[in-house]
């Protein structure tokens, strides 16, 4: 008798799986195809110009190696000026957004630790954390930015914070992990890179929700901290390897 309920248990089991859809792997450039139409590609990436020109390459040197994580449609490493420009991502689409003179490293097996012991002045991290699936991830890739990173050199996290975004934060499908800048800075702690700048709040979450569009208003908005306090959803954090 326990045997033929186990048969049924069998068949029972197999029609219920069988039952189960088969779900397509989730690539970020389907996902940003839904996301982003062309106009707002487009517009997303005159914003990009004019925040790499007006605030991040304050952070570069023209003979500094800068690696851009996850680095998408390259609208920051494609608009900063500086010797060396490397930009790694594990879609391989990256590279037909990336310039002719962006050194590549993409596909399944892009990985920081790719790169040799202190090849780098600079790792740019944008809206790139909360897509990895653990603290663990975490706390190993920062390890493996900071063993890249040359004495001195330095991280700059541009981040969407989980107390400030709310539940925006999750209406984004590949967002896992709930990040503040208080656990971003904790988590650089833990692996030996020093914060020298924090932000709370920065840029608001997306460019859809409330940064302006026109250049010259992006520049403004920049130049005004007190807007920041109150339409700003991202964090920005600079730490550096002493």
């Amino acid at each position: 008798m326990a045997g033929a309920a186990e048969r049924v248990d069998a068949r029972v089991h197999f029609r219920l799986r069988s039952r189960v859809p088969v779900v397509p792997p989730v690539t970020r450039s389907k996902l940003y195809a839904l996301r982003f139409n062309p106009d707002e590609k487009a517009r997303k990436a005159r914003v990009w110009r004019i925040l790499c020109r007006a605030f991040f390459q304050r952070y570069i040197r023209p003979e500094d190696t800068v690696l851009d994580i996850g680095a998408g449609y390259c609208e920051f490493i494609n608009h900063v000026v500086c010797r060396r420009r490397i930009a790694l991502d594990v879609n391989e689409e990256v590279r037909r957004h990336a310039d002719p003179d962006v050194e590549v490293i993409g596909g399944a097996s892009a990985d920081v630790a790719a790169l040799p012991d202190g090849a780098v002045d600079v790792v740019f991290a944008s809206n790139f954390f909360e897509h990895l699936p653990t603290k663990n991830e975490m706390l190993r890739i920062l390890t493996a930015i900071r063993r890249v990173l040359r004495p001195g050199g330095r991280l700059l996290i541009l981040q969407p914070n989980i107390r400030y975004a709310g539940g925006a934060y999750w209406d984004f499908f590949d967002h896992h992990l709930p990040l503040t800048e208080r656990s971003i800075v904790e988590a650089l702690g833990l692996v030996g890179l020093r914060p020298v700048e924090v932000r709370a709040r920065f840029l608001p979450l997306t460019t859809k929700s409330g940064l302006p569009q026109h250049p010259a208003l992006v520049w403004l908005y920049l130049k005004i901290p007190i807007v920041h306090r109150f339409m700003g959803q991202q964090s920005w954090i600079v730490a550096v390897k002493d």
